[in-house]
């Protein structure tokens, strides 16, 4: 007599906060798909996605300068939730300055893509931070890095007006190589001042910087979040 099989963990799905930006949200979608083991349709994760670019612009808003965008992703959270989401997942940076209008309007964890994104980088050394002017001047990702006893190196004034230039240009449709180059001279001056590994700290960054491009390991926050998505929704990992 055979024994019987275990049982099989039971698929979750992940409920995707998108549109900020649009080609950062179709990115990272794609990468979920390619995180997962399938052989079938039926074996991939079932995202249901609010891709919604009409959310206020999280930028300006932490700069003092636009409408609150907490209340759009408090509403998005919520339809997801009630749609059958079992886990949220936001790919985008900026807008977990924002993280806890999500969690205080829905039952279901948010995953947060910047607890991941530093996870990631425990045995990296130093790290150098990528990420928009209002990320970095709230300290999301500062906090995190030191929580977990981390050193970050960071854009200096003009570095990051630059970078701001060339993310705003990504989100723009240019993805060439001039932009691509302006990235990895940014991310190459933080190697050069200590950095060890360069976290990708806004989703607009991987569709044109790759690891190849830097002296260094890039750690791209869309992947640590498609890969552990991925892992969530196929039962292998708890939700933390």
């Amino acid at each position: 007599m055979s024994e019987p099989s275990a049982a099989q963990p039971a698929p979750l799905t992940a409920g995707v906060l998108g549109g900020m930006g649009p080609d950062a949200t179709v990115d990272f979608m794609a990468k979920v798909i390619a995180a997962t083991s399938a052989e079938t349709d039926q074996d991939h994760a079932r995202m249901l996605v609010d891709h919604n670019p009409k959310v206020p612009n999280r930028q300006t808003a932490l700069l003092g300068d636009g409408e609150d965008p907490g209340p759009a992703l408090a509403a998005m959270a919520r339809g997801l939730q009630d749609a059958g989401a079992d886990f949220l997942v936001m790919p985008c940076n900026t807008a977990h300055a924002f993280a806890d209008a999500v969690r205080g309007a829905v039952s279901i964890p948010l995953i947060s893509i910047i607890d991941v994104t530093v996870d990631a980088c425990r045995d990296k050394g130093a790290v150098g931070v990528l990420a928009t002017d209002g990320c970095l001047q709230t300290n999301i990702y500062q906090d995190a890095l030191q929580k977990a006893e981390i050193d970050c190196v960071l854009p200096n004034a003009d570095e990051t007006t630059e970078l701001m230039r060339l993310i705003s240009a990504i989100k723009a449709g240019d993805r060439s190589e001039t932009v691509a180059s302006g990235m990895r001279n940014i991310g190459n001056a933080l190697v050069g001042r200590g950095a060890r590994a360069i976290i990708a700290g806004c989703t607009e960054i991987p569709l044109v910087l790759t690891d190849d491009l830097l002296d260094v390991p890039l750690v791209s926050s869309t992947d640590v979040l498609a890969e552990l998505t991925a892992a969530i929704a196929a039962g292998k990992h708890p939700i933390d």
